[in-house]
């Protein structure tokens, strides 16, 4: 089965084109013609969006997810662009954490086609520093050893993403035994200097988690994690683009410095596209005020409520290039994850695509070619929970 999709404009490469006609055959893109005529579309037409780490959406956490849920999250994630993302867990006893993780994958099976599609999961702890928790519990972060490393690799394929200090004892060969298996490693929740972080690197590793948020900070004789991330080129840096983790102007010098390895991400919670309440986050509580930031009862920042085509528009409304904003949500996370095949559009990539109308907000999503989402005729099919009563003492 074949489709025609015609678009005004469209995101080729590294830059802006059109008009654009794009031929998609079996759920890939089989032909991309550009000065196409008659039947265009308004509006740009860019892959869809990746996510690569998030930990829930739309009322539901992946640490406590059911189907009902998954339902919910893959549904309602294409109204917001994002046609693949990557299921995250924080940190918690690892026995714990893997059957969470089996959880995740059993219930991704049981909602395949119905919308934005699941890369596997990405296990943020519980390798990692006490000194940089953030919300996540100090009395379960543990050292990577040989047996724990094993054990996460008992997840094989499912397991893409996993995040640790390469300061710990051990840190360095979990490294290097993760990447060997194909695991993007992620330094994140680290105290790890300037030499840590390159060494990491040396070692295999190639993201950070979340720029600038717990982890040692950027200094002008010690670099820290940001210093050494920043002009290291083996590095993609996961930046959460909400202006309340990092603001404007730190925002504009990550872009200045390493506008081709930015990957923005939302660190997303179940607050996530829901009003204001309380809403969980790895088997915690969490507040979601009017001000749109989600904070632990001790008030530290818990994830974030933001969506992925809202960190574009914030990026651009503060100068970011539009094309640079749009590739760090689409192909910098997709190569950085090792998918060849998203975040593009060109022949024999997956026909995930996303048609923008003209305030930047996604108006159709195709996911391999499958209509998932049209804002014209959006109901709300799967109806979101009301925000929870918080238990025990109001956060």
């Amino acid at each position: 089965m074949s489709t025609v999709l015609a678009a005004q404009k469209a995101l080729i490469g590294r830059g802006f084109t059109g008009p654009v006609s794009v031929l998609i055959e079996d759920g890939r893109i089989a032909q991309v013609t550009e000065g196409a005529t008659g039947g265009t579309a308004n509006g740009l037409l860019t892959p869809g969006l990746v996510d690569i780490q998030v930990n829930g959406a739309f009322g539901a956490d992946f640490a406590e997810i059911d189907e009902e849920g998954m339902r919910r999250i893959v549904r309602n994630l294409p109204s917001t662009g994002v046609t693949r993302f990557l299921p995250t867990l924080i940190t918690a006893d690892l026995t714990q954490l893997l059957d969470q993780a089996r959880v995740v994958l059993a219930a991704v099976s049981t909602v395949n086609g119905t919308g934005a599609q699941s890369l596997g999961v990405h296990l943020e702890g519980p390798f990692l520093s006490t000194k940089r928790p953030g919300v996540h519990d100090p009395a379960l972060m543990v050292a990577p050893t040989p047996e724990r490393v094993d054990a996460m690799l008992e997840l094989r394929d499912a397991l893409r993403m996993v995040t640790l200090a390469p300061e710990l004892p051990g840190g360095i060969e979990a490294v290097r035994r993760l990447t060997e298996a194909g695991v993007l490693v992620a330094v994140g929740h680290t105290d790890a200097t300037g030499a840590e972080t390159s060494h990491a690197a040396d070692a295999g590793a190639g993201m950070i988690t979340h720029l600038f948020n717990a982890q040692r900070g950027l200094g002008h004789r010690e670099p820290g994690v940001p210093g050494v991330a920043l002009v290291d080129d083996r590095y993609t840096l996961g930046l959460i683009a909400d202006l309340a983790h990092v603001g404007a102007d730190a925002c504009r010098l990550v872009f200045r410095a390493a506008g081709d390895r930015v990957a923005l991400v939302t660190d997303a919670v179940a607050a996530a596209g829901m009003p204001p309440g309380v809403y969980r986050l790895g088997g915690a509580d969490v507040l979601l005020s009017d001000d749109g930031v989600p904070r632990s009862a001790e008030g530290t920042i818990a994830g974030s409520a933001l969506t992925l085509d809202r960190a574009i528009r914030n990026m651009i409304s503060i100068g970011v290039d539009p094309v640079t904003a749009f590739r760090a949500a689409t192909i910098i996370p997709a190569d950085t994850i090792g998918e060849p095949h998203m975040g593009r559009i060109e022949p024999g990539a997956l026909a995930d695509l996303v048609l923008w109308d003209d305030d930047l907000k996604p108006s159709k999503v195709w996911v391999e070619g499958k209509l998932v989402y049209d804002a014209a005729t959006a109901s709300p099919d799967t109806p979101l929970p009301p925000p929870r009563e918080a238990a025990g003492q109001p956060l």
